[in-house]
Parts: C-alpha cells; sequence; structure tokens
C-alpha cells in the first residue's frame, strides 16, 4: 500500500511540477534588459547580455556587403525562444525589426536571409543595429551600437616617453586616434600629440622616427600605405601645431610588421594599431 501511495505522489509531482513553477533556464539572465530602443520578439527570454561604454564592433556590413568598423557604445543582447512556442521563422523576425525601425525614422542598410542590418538617426543620437538570427529562428542576437565621442581619460606623460626612449630607444603611443581607414587624427587626440611636444621640447637635440603600426584587418599593402600615411599625419601635426622643426622627425609606416599583441583578438588588434617613437642616431 505504502508503495503505491509513493508511485502515485511521484507522478502527480512529474505531472503537475512544472505547471506550478516556472521551468528553470526560461527567465531573463539576471540583470539583463531589452535595449531601450527595441522591445524584444513575443515568447523570447534573454540568455545572456553585454554593455561597453565605448568599444568597437567589426562585423556590420554595409549596403555593399563590405565589412565597416563601428565604435561607441556597444550593446549586445542574446535571446532564446521559450520551449512549446512555434518558431517564427528568420523572416518574421527581420520584417518586426525592419517594421519597428522604419517607424521611428530609420533605415534599411542591407538585408540577408538570417541577419539584417539597420541605422537609425534620433534625437541628435546615431544607431547602428543588427540582428542574428539562428537555429532554426530559435535563437536571434541583437547588437546595437550608439556612436559616442571617446572621453579621452588615459593622456602621455611627456617623462614617461623621454624615459622609454632613454631606456630602450623608442616608446610607444596608444593616444593617438583616427578616423576608420584614414589618416584623419580625430580631435580626442589633441593631449598625446601635445604630450609628445612638449617631450621633445625638453630635449632639443633629440630626433625620432615617428613610426606609424595598423593591425593586420586589410591587405598588407593597404596597411602599409595607411600607416605610412598616419605617421606623416602626426608629423604635421607636430610641425604645424606646436612649430617642432620638421627636420627632427621622420614619418614611416610598418603596417602590421611589428606587432606587440595576437591579431586574433579585439583586444590585440587594438594594442598593435599605435605610434612609436623611434630614436634617430644621424
Amino acid at each position: 500500500m505504502r508503495r503505491k501511495v509513493s508511485r502515485s505522489i511521484f507522478i502527480f509531482l512529474f505531472l503537475f511540477f512544472p505547471l506550478m513553477f516556472p521551468v528553470f533556464g526560461q527567465e531573463d539572465e539576471e540583470g539583463c534588459r531589452d535595449h531601450p530602443l527595441l522591445t524584444r520578439f513575443p515568447n523570447f527570454y534573454i540568455s545572456d547580455c553585454e554593455e561597453k561604454e565605448y568599444d568597437r564592433v567589426d562585423d556590420f556590413l554595409d549596403k555593399e556587403g563590405n565589412y565597416v568598423e563601428l565604435e561607441g557604445k556597444v550593446t549586445r543582447i542574446s535571446y532564446w525562444l521559450k520551449d512549446d512556442f512555434p518558431m517564427p521563422g528568420e523572416l518574421k523576425i527581420i520584417r518586426n525589426f525592419e517594421n519597428a525601425i522604419k517607424k521611428i525614422g530609420g533605415v534599411v542598410i542591407r538585408e540577408e536571409r538570417d541577419d539584417v542590418y539597420l541605422k537609425l538617426e534620433k534625437g541628435g543620437r546615431t544607431y547602428w543595429i543588427m540582428v542574428d538570427i539562428s537555429n532554426n529562428s530559435k535563437h536571434y542576437d541583437l547588437t546595437i551600437v550608439e556612436e559616442t565621442e571617446l572621453e579621452q581619460e588615459i593622456v602621455a606623460d611627456p617623462k614617461a616617453l623621454a624615459s622609454d626612449i632613454e631606456a630602450t630607444g623608442h616608446a610607444s603611443v596608444y593616444g593617438i586616434y583616427f578616423d576608420f581607414d584614414s589618416d584623419v587624427i580625430r580631435p580626442e587626440s589633441e593631449e598625446t600629440l601635445k604630450a609628445i611636444a612638449e617631450m621633445l621640447k625638453n630635449n632639443l637635440k633629440l630626433k625620432v622616427f615617428v613610426v606609424g603600426h595598423t593591425d593586420m584587418t586589410g591587405t598588407l599593402e593597404h596597411n602599409l600605405d595607411l600607416s605610412l600615411r598616419r605617421a606623416k599625419s602626426v608629423v604635421n601635426a607636430l610641425v604645424e601645431r606646436y612649430k617642432i622643426e620638421a627636420s627632427r622627425l621622420k614619418p614611416q609606416g610598418v603596417g602590421p610588421l611589428s606587432p606587440v599583441s595576437t591579431n586574433k583578438t579585439e583586444e590585440g588588434r587594438k594594442l598593435n594599431r599605435r605610434v612609436e617613437l623611434v630614436e634617430r642616431l644621424d
């Protein structure tokens, strides 16, 4: 008799326990929420999320299908379909996001079978949106890049630059920023340029090569040319804005040929994109 009662209790719990409590793993990950710009597709939950105040995204496609790099505030949210709900289909998810963005003044940049790339300019801000659908529409990743100005918090130290050159013959400089795939120096680089100029003015006998470095994205020929053009831009800025003698500066570009880290990760590529000051002995 006792064994029958126990079996009855087990069957009851097996059949009705899932109805009494939420299914584990079907709730939003703690600390995650939808982006204020867009709601989620119905019957999906958030399995993971990440937000960075300022970062680079290099897997966004333009209208022609070329990869472009974006910088700004980056939000990534991963959504999964809850159990026992029908798969909506890739196209249904894509059309919903397209219509939602169009309704608030945005545009479709590019649509593929299971991806869509969108852009919205609203309230003086620019948003780039990527929706990547997988697993027969059971899962999609939402990436939103909000273009923002970089708040420059690290400034080159003239004394540290001089000390590095004295000790090793060169100094790496990480505070000079350029527009994407361009030799145009961005405004937030000014403090670093000022520090280099101060170091040169305090060491009047010092002559340097200004060496441009890139990561390994793109062809070698392109990066060699880009790194040289960027080095020339730095030299021009030091000569024109800070009155450093042109004879003390020689621009060179080595592209990706002298990395300080791996090019397989964004963190490594970021370290490889730099300017170096190398002491000249001529």
